[in-house]
């Protein structure tokens, strides 16, 4: 899926997958870069078995992705998701999301 053709249902679903606000937590952090699950629980806090099913709604809905990295499992935006030259922002395809 190219994020710049998206079409406003598909649009939609990104939006509510990002409405909650664990996730949308998750990928302001990776905007900074990739991170292990381990980084991204030390700011949230949360049970670890929340923060798999968050990760794999985010992966599901083409928002970030996964790699091993060792053991471990390092995620980060998915290719396409475009930060803006701040940093504090991502282009979903049909709208700017800002973290200012």
């Amino acid at each position: 899926m190219q994020l710049a053709q998206i079409k406003p249902p598909s649009c939609a679903s990104l939006l509510k997958v990002l409405a909650d606000e664990t996730r949308l937590t998750v990928v302001q952090q990776l905007l900074d870069g990739p991170k292990h699950v381990g980084e991204i629980n030390a700011e949230l806090n949360v049970e670890q078995s929340l923060l798999s099913h968050h990760l794999k709604v985010l992966r599901d809905a083409g928002l970030v992705c996964a790699r091993r990295d060792g053991k471990a499992v390092l995620y980060e935006l998915a290719p396409g998701m475009e930060a803006s030259q701040s940093g504090k922002a991502i282009n979903l395809g049909c709208c700017l999301l800002s973290f200012e």
